[in-house]
């Protein structure tokens, strides 16, 4: 595991730009969605969190059901390229305090990188090597 793109969440959940704030929404409340990744023809256009559609469409006193997605995205602060060493990638992430990051080839959403998970697959890869290393 040294670049991002073998390290990152293929499929992150995504919404083309013209789906409804209502639908990502739904998305957002499975517990293991934090973002919704908006997409117009295949291209990363913003992400959408539990606090945008509160703060974008609820407070705005907006209908869920008629606005689109992409009227509310935010911009994602950080995308990371897929040949980005996983260690340069990470050292960003903590840099700007990400938990998840899209990962972009061209532009195009291809998946995310999560801190939590390079920080789990780290530790799992530990005790492999040591195991291997004793048995040399």
């Amino acid at each position: 595991m040294t670049l991002v793109r073998e390290a990152m969440v293929t499929e992150p959940a995504s919404l083309e730009a013209t789906a409804s704030a209502q639908e990502a929404g739904e998305l957002l409340a499975r517990p293991e969605v934090r973002a919704v990744f908006v997409t117009r023809d295949e291209q990363l256009a913003g992400v959408v969190t539990r606090k945008t559609l509160v703060r974008e469409v609820v407070a705005a006193g907006r209908d869920p059901r008629t606005t689109p997605v992409g009227d509310v995205a935010e911009e994602p602060y950080l995308a990371l390229d897929g040949e980005l060493e996983v260690e340069e990638a990470l050292g960003l992430m903590e840099e700007h305090d990400l938990e998840r990051v899209p990962v972009v080839e061209e532009g195009r959403l291809v998946g995310v990188l999560s801190r939590a998970v390079i920080q789990r697959r780290l530790v799992e890869d530990e005790p492999l090597a040591e195991t291997e290393d004793e048995g040399d």
